[in-house]
């Protein structure tokens, strides 16, 4: 026992050998929480608390539940194949097959993953005769398993209205049609198994007898119903055992319930509350980064990182004048990195948003840089974009089979299996496009006239206004904005004309009356080479791209955090909401601790986000690391605009206006307005934080400013008219 219980810290050895409790083991990032969740279930097994069949031990994935059962093979001579160590899925799945009548289910049941749900409930509304337009597949697939993972069943459903009520009875259709096919999806796996424990008292006894040590990982990503049914298990007398990090809970778009630690903490009255708060993972100044921004969130059981491996580097910081610039500065860090001998792969890029991988991904490729998008996919690679690009194809030749296929019906437009089936034949027949073939007739026809409204459409068109045309025109936007979780898909298709901006800046393709144009089959060329090249194989030694959200549990020697700016990180969904900010924080936190030895951070004054040019405010995470951890590493900017330094000094001014800081202060944004430092002293009555009166756009308030002499701007929020940047040279601004 002694040899596993070395190397132990004191509260990692004393949360091991807890008596058995109810217990809160408060594991901070880095602080070697697999460690003891594994030697706690060998130290109970050794000292004859529990067998090898008594512990019961839940996690959220299978790379987690098999490394918790390889380290305890390595630790006593037991066989854990028989073990209940798994995800709560998995062993739902393994409660539901050893009592498959008791859950009314048939034994050899299938499991539908979501896109077998999808495909389920679209035959469903098919065969109810129910408009999938107003009644998206996807948004009643989201409702139902919110109503499965908060417990309801359709008849517990409050409905106040038809939709609602539509809703409902398609959710009551749904289980009908899975009980009929011998098949569940994966809510419904907890769901089934919780109301099996809960109906049937002889199961439910068996298993509070046989498990009397209950162990739970990540417990911050639980939901409603998963800790209802860790509630039932342990109501018969068992110990709760559960491990996790109130400050990395991010995943409320799921359902996780951070709250629930704290109803934990209450409804069982557990005494042991402990905290591993000692880092085994990063440098000290990389940890007081973390700790000084999370602290800010007041909703928190409340722990400080720290570690005995010394302070390490300063926290590498820089303002670029855009996107692009930002990007091209992370390259030359990148190619700096690996000079000094540290590998690609232990270098991770990190994004808030999907859709900033386009302008990072560009650069790497520009710069032969081999990358891999870590659990998700490369830009050009994305379905919605690909679908874009499919029409675009169609544009430039419509004879393109391929992309014919890929879109002739998507969005959908009544063209099935069969009809395109019978379409393929014909064209096979008369040797020729199946656009060719479908303007003969027949219910392809209406889209081949699709594809001849997008070519007169987009003649004489500029790329970026072609591209605008063709998401509009093809109902591509109009489609995603149906889904309920179409905003990413949203934000790639704007991202997609952002592209086609910068293909064409980048190419020098401009007329003589200096509008941009472009070609588009070289452009098509270009998405296919950034898809295709510098695909990095397992075994290559490339650079991780992943966003914040799939960094989670992942750790890198040098880590760059990309786009910290007001609205996009913290994103602008979040920063109405204190719960909203609080994850926005949290999410923060998860990205700075998976640095190990360096951390940079970045941001731009202007970014082409959503199909439009944003000038930024550099994000407020910036303030609430101290200034002693950041070593700042901006030049002095060209292009047209005063020198920035982001910890101080003034911008060049025009006569009338003091500018402030570049950097904002934090600490009691006023809810109307982000308002910047005021300067020290006032110069014409105009300042940050300065009220405006404009004749057009009526009161606002000074947020940002920039510029010299006649090239002096401010940027005023109007509240309702929105934020806008002013000339002062041909602007009216009255102080108020």
């Amino acid at each position: 026992m002694s040899s596993f219980l070395s190397g132990l810290n004191p509260p990692q050895h004393a949360a091991v050998t807890l008596p058995p409790q109810h217990a809160l083991i408060l594991a901070g990032a880095g602080s070697g929480k697999t460690r003891v969740l594994t030697t706690r279930i060998a130290w109970l097994i050794q000292t004859g608390q529990a067998g090898p069949h008594g512990v019961l031990a839940v996690t959220f994935t299978n790379k987690a539940a098999k490394e918790m059962l390889t380290r305890l093979s390595a630790m006593l001579p037991i066989n854990t194949r028989g073990m209940w160590i798994g995800t709560f899925h998995g062993l739902c799945n393994r409660l539901l097959r050893a009592h498959h009548r008791d859950a009314g289910l048939p034994q050899l049941f299938q499991i539908l993953d979501s896109a077998d749900q999808l495909a389920a409930i679209k035959r469903l509304l098919k065969a109810l005769n129910v408009d999938d337009e107003k009644f998206p597949p996807r948004d009643i697939a989201n409702f139902i398993n919110g109503q499965k993972e908060a417990g309801l069943r359709p008849d517990a459903v409050e409905a106040w209205d038809d939709y609602t009520r539509k809703r409902v009875e398609l959710y009551r259709e749904y289980e009908a049609q899975c009980l009929r096919e011998g098949v569940v999806d994966f809510a419904e796996l907890l769901l089934r198994a919780y109301e099996l424990l809960q109906r049937n008292e002889p199961i439910r006894l068996h298993y509070q007898s046989r498990f009397r040590h209950i162990l739970v990982d990540e417990f911050q990503d639980t939901n409603v119903l998963q800790y209802r049914w860790l509630k039932l298990l342990a109501s018969g007398g068992a110990s709760l055992f559960c491990v996790g990090d109130d400050d990395q809970s991010i995943y409320a778009f799921r359902g996780a319930e951070v709250g629930n630690m704290r109803d934990f903490e209450r409804e069982f009255r557990v005494d042991n509350v402990i905290r591993l708060e000692q880092n085994y993972r990063s440098h000290g100044n990389i940890l007081d980064a973390a700790n000084a921004i999370i602290k800010h969130n007041a909703a928190r059981l409340g722990k400080n990182l720290w570690t005995d491996a010394g302070s390490g580097e300063p926290i590498r910081a820089y303002e670029a004048f855009n996107d692009t610039e930002e990007a091209r500065w992370i390259v030359e860090e990148i190619k700096s990195l690996a000079g000094e001998g540290l590998a690609r792969r232990e270098m991770a890029l990190l994004y808030r948003s999907n859709a900033q991988s386009r302008v990072l991904e560009h650069a790497l490729f520009s710069a032969g840089l081999p990358y891999r998008v870590y659990g998700g996919l490369r830009f050009f690679e994305r379905q919605e974009v690909k679908h874009a690009l499919a029409y675009l194809r169609l544009i430039a030749n419509p004879d393109d089979d391929g992309a014919f296929l890929r879109v002739v019906n998507f969005p959908a437009r009544g063209i099935g299996a069969r009809s395109i089936e019978q379409l393929q034949d014909a064209a096979k027949n008369a040797k020729v496009s199946l656009y060719a073939t479908a303007q003969g007739g027949g219910k392809a026809a209406a889209f081949a006239a699709l594809v001849d409204k997008l070519r007169a459409a987009t003649e004489g068109l500029t790329l970026p206004e072609t591209v605008e045309q063709v998401l509009e025109i093809s109902g591509l936007r109009a489609h995603y904005r149906t889904e309920k979780e179409g905003q990413d898909r949203l934000a790639n298709l704007d991202e997609l004309v952002n592209a086609a901006e910068s293909f064409v800046a980048e190419e020098g393709n401009v007329d003589a009356e200096g509008e941009v144009s472009g070609d588009l089959a070289a452009f098509l060329s270009h998405a296919s080479l950034e898809a295709g090249e510098h695909q990095a194989g397992e075994g290559d030694d490339a650079l991780q791209l992943m966003t914040v959200h799939s960094a989670k549990g992942l750790e890198f020697d040098a880590v760059f955090i990309s786009g910290l700016e007001e609205g996009l990180f913290p994103h602008e969904n979040s920063v109405r909401e204190d719960k909203g900010l609080e994850e926005e924080r949290r999410l923060m936190y998860v990205a700075v601790t998976r640095a190990r030895k360096r951390l940079y951070i970045s941001h731009a004054q202007t970014r082409m986000l959503h199909g439009q040019t944003r000038y930024n405010l550099p994000s407020r995470f910036f303030d609430e690391i101290p200034e002693g951890l950041l070593k700042w590493l901006t030049p002095k900017l060209a292009r047209g605009h005063a020198a920035v330094s982001p910890r101080g000094t003034s911008f060049g001014a025009s006569p009338g206006l003091t500018f402030a800081p570049r950097r904002p202060s934090w600490a009691a944004p006023p809810p109307a307005a982000v308002v910047r430092r005021t300067a020290e002293k006032e110069a014409g009555g105009l300042r940050i934080g300065q009220n405006v009166q404009h004749a057009k756009f009526g009161q606002g308030v000074i947020v940002n400013a920039e510029g010299a002499g006649s090239d002096a701007r401010v940027q005023v929020n109007f509240g309702r008219e929105g934020v806008k940047w002013l000339a002062l040279s041909v602007a009216k601004l009255t102080p108020v």
